[in-house]
């Protein structure tokens, strides 16, 4: 295992804790829209709702915890950050609108059990995954994301005044001072770059009206939690189906970001350690569907934050999971997290993302013959039909709603056809050898 995976002890604790929020501020955004869409959508009340984001915000500490500690059982070992699943968004809606809630939660506790009961089988899928591949998937999961970076820093899908001087003033702000911090500050400075950023684009909004201080009013200090909240699972077989077809996708994207997170680092991600990982996320998701949450994947915006912010070691992961488990007891907490304007946290996506991106075109470019027609071939069409799908969204309008879980996200669409085309052009075999080979190539790299 990489040195930069150990506990650091000498680090002083402000820093390590310094460290760990803006990790839960990088992706407390996703983590927060998946309840509130949910949630009113099936019209909860306002308590239910409240409950929802509380437990949902502990269950994505208690993920990722599971993920990042690491045993010869379950757990990467990565510094890799867990949230719900984004693209179990709609297919939860549609379960609860035909089946009720109950038919949602047991379908997700059936799919975590599927997913930590087949994690052997998924874990030898690490010979699917050479460089071109996983270079192509990391590119692909970073340009997918842009666009979402920046709707956020216009205002939010939405906002009365997306695209407003105030919020481009605000978004490019942050941005802007994240670039100025990378280029002049060194050391701790520079590695707390996004959440100096945030802070600063929050105090600045303040000036200008944009602060809401109401959910911090109205929020209570502690916040009990109690499993099946929303009443006992109810086991329908087209909702296991669905779901189950949720995590499959849930598996795939993780699988890239654990390959990628893995190049960062500096470690060799085997196919046991895929496996172990692969377990964890289905407890996770088991436990999510007990406690009446949602399924939990790995949050790509956090990979981005490591390579970003250049500390690489697992006990800032651990603090950013214990602070999202107390924010899930102390609704106060998550209300001081909510104040981060729309906008501000989106200028700060744009230079998470941003470095997803570059670290999947570095991969490609140290990693992959760029000079066979083959692998060019193969990078254009998997990151082609993934941005094309997210841009095009209607494309598969007309094909059944069970078959556009797998079709509309373009992670996996184009994850997908990179698989499949490596397979074609190179075959089962070179695949193998590419991905063990490159091994002392990628840690030099790193190094």
């Amino acid at each position: 295992m990489s040195k930069n995976l150990v506990f650091r002890k000498n680090r002083h604790p402000f820093k390590t804790v310094s460290l760990g929020i803006q990790h839960v501020l990088a992706m407390y955004a996703g983590a927060v829209v998946v309840p509130l869409i949910v949630g009113g959508a099936l019209n909860f009340t306002s308590a239910q709702l409240t409950y929802l984001i509380a437990i949902d915000l502990l269950m994505c500490g208690v993920a990722t915890l599971l993920q990042v500690f690491g045993n010869r059982w379950f757990g990467i070992g990565l510094p890799v950050m867990l949230g719900c699943a984004f693209q179990a968004v709609s297919p939860m809606i549609m379960i609860g609108t035909r089946y009720g809630v109950g038919a949602i939660y047991g379908a997700i506790i059936i799919s975590g059990l599927f997913i930590l009961l087949f994690s052997g089988l998924f874990g030898k899928l690490i010979r699917l995954f050479p460089p071109v591949v996983t270079g192509s998937v990391v590119t692909i999961i970073g340009v997918t994301l842009v666009p979402v970076a920046l709707t956020d820093l216009g205002g939010g899908q939405g906002a009365k005044d997306f695209g407003s001087p105030l919020n481009l003033c605000l978004g490019f702000g942050v941005l802007v001072f994240i670039i100025l911090v990378n280029r002049f500050a060194k050391g701790f400075m520079r590695s707390i770059s996004v959440l100096l950023g945030l802070i600063l684009g929050t105090i600045v909004a303040a000036f200008f009206g944009k602060i809401d201080l109401t959910p911090l009013q109205e929020a209570s200090w502690i916040h009990g939690i109690q499993p099946m909240y929303f009443g006992k699972p109810v086991f329908n077989l087209s909702a296991i189906i669905t779901m189950v077809l949720v995590s499959i996708v849930s598996v795939a994207e993780s699988t890239g970001v654990f390959m990628g997170l893995g190049k960062i680092v500096g470690k060799d991600v085997t196919s046991k350690d895929l496996t172990r990982g692969y377990r964890a996320e289905g407890i996770a998701i088991m436990l999510g569907g007990l406690f009446n949450s949602f399924p939990y994947t790995t949050y790509s915006q956090n990979v981005g934050l490591v390579q970003l912010s250049r500390v690489k070691t697992r006990d800032v992961i651990m603090v950013a999971g214990g602070f999202l488990v107390l924010i899930g007891f102390v609704p106060k907490i998550a209300a001081l997290t909510q104040l981060v304007p729309t906008s501000v946290l989106g200028g700060a996506m744009v230079a998470l993302f941003g470095m997803v991106v570059s670290s999947g075109i570095r991969m490609l470019g140290d990693q992959v013959d760029l000079n066979r027609y083959e692998n060019l071939f193969i990078i254009a069409c998997s990151v082609g039909m993934g941005l094309g799908v997210e841009v095009v969204p209607d494309l598969f309008a007309q094909i059944p709603e069970e078959a556009r879980i797998l079709l509309d996200n373009g992670i996996v669409a184009g994850s997908v056809t990179a698989i499949v085309m490596n397979l074609l052009f190179n075959g089962w075999s070179a695949s193998k050898q590419r991905s063990v080979s490159d091994t002392a190539v990628e840690k030099e790299h790193v190094a």
